[in-house]
Order: C-alpha cells, then structure tokens, then sequence
C-alpha cells in the first residue's frame, strides 16, 4: 500500500516529467496535446460549416418563395382579362371581325 500510496505522490509531484525517462513521456504529452488542438480545431471547422449550411439553406428556402411568387405574378400578367384590360387603358380594342388573310402570288 505504501508503495501505491508513493507512486501517486511521485505521479501528483511531477516526478515522471523530470526523472530519467523524461524525454519519453514528454515526447508522448506533446503528441497527445498536439492531437486535442486538432480535434478542436476540427470541431470547430465543423460547426462553421454547419452554421454556413444553415444560412444558405435559408436563403434558399428565401429565393425559391420569391421564385414562386414571380412565377404567380407572371401567370396573372398573362392571363387574357388582365392583357385586355391593359389593351382598353391604352385605346385599343379586340376586332369585331376576324383578320382576313392576305395572299401574295409572285409571277416570275
């Protein structure tokens, strides 16, 4: 027990840091930490790529309700009453009778 009891204080002191084989478990510390600062580099990459994919999910639900409203604009801008109606404001009126047909005969 005593000897547990020795470890742990050795281990809690530092001692594994400054003894003879010091230079292993540094060597082992620096790649451990070196591996932590990248997973949390990744991790927060990752989260900025989230948050990106997010804004633009927005802006594309944004465009494609502008999409569908233009389209509904276009239809009624369209439509024969509406196409009248702008015709009558500029004087224009449907004919009475139907076009007649003209026929160019060309004698060489």
């Amino acid at each position: 027990m005593a000897e547990v009891k020795k470890g742990l204080y050795d281990f809690l002191r530092g001692s594994f840091l400054i003894d003879g084989s010091a230079l292993k478990n540094w060597k082992i510390i620096l790649f451990v930490v070196l591996l932590l600062l990248t997973m949390i580099a990744s991790g927060h990459r990752a989260d900025k790529k989230v948050i990106q994919i997010s804004e633009l999910n927005k802006r594309k639900r944004e465009l494609r309700a502008e999409y569908v409203d233009t389209g509904t604009i276009l239809m009624r801008m369209k439509m024969e009453s509406s196409i009248r109606k702008k015709a009558k404001e500029r004087g224009l009126e449907p004919l009475k009778a139907p076009p007649k047909k003209i026929k160019v005969i060309i004698k060489e």
